[in-house]
């Protein structure tokens, strides 16, 4: 499996894994998060190689459907990238602005919840 494919499906099923049907879920987590194969999950459900690798298929189709539509992971690494820019700035600039390094960590408690 590419490790970026692996990489960008589990972070798109961060963003909206919870709006898969309960056997999508399953099934991505399975196979994405615990390194199962399809013969393990398929074993586990008790339905074929082919129907696992289908769903799979298909469910990595609907999360990148919904980024393309709702744009959640796009605008996280946005914001991500921006405030490590931040950082950044006020390492060099202002290093001892306790305000500001305060506000950042903010930002960045709300970007990880």
């Amino acid at each position: 499996m590419e490790l970026a494919k692996n990489n960008r499906i589990n972070e798109l099923f961060d963003f909206y894994g919870s709006l898969l049907t309960t056997k999508q879920h399953d099934y991505i987590q399975f196979y994405y998060r615990d390194d199962y194969s399809l013969g393990e999950i398929a074993e586990t459900f008790s339905v074929s190689r082919q129907a696992v690798y289908d769903n799979i298929h298909r469910t990595e189709a609907i999360l990148n459907d919904y980024e393309k539509k709702l744009k959640l992971y796009a605008h996280y690494q946005e914001q991500a990238k921006a405030t490590e820019q931040l950082q950044d700035y006020i390492a060099k600039n202002h290093p001892d602005d306790r305000v500001l390094i305060n506000l950042v960590q903010q930002i960045e408690t709300t970007l990880d919840d």
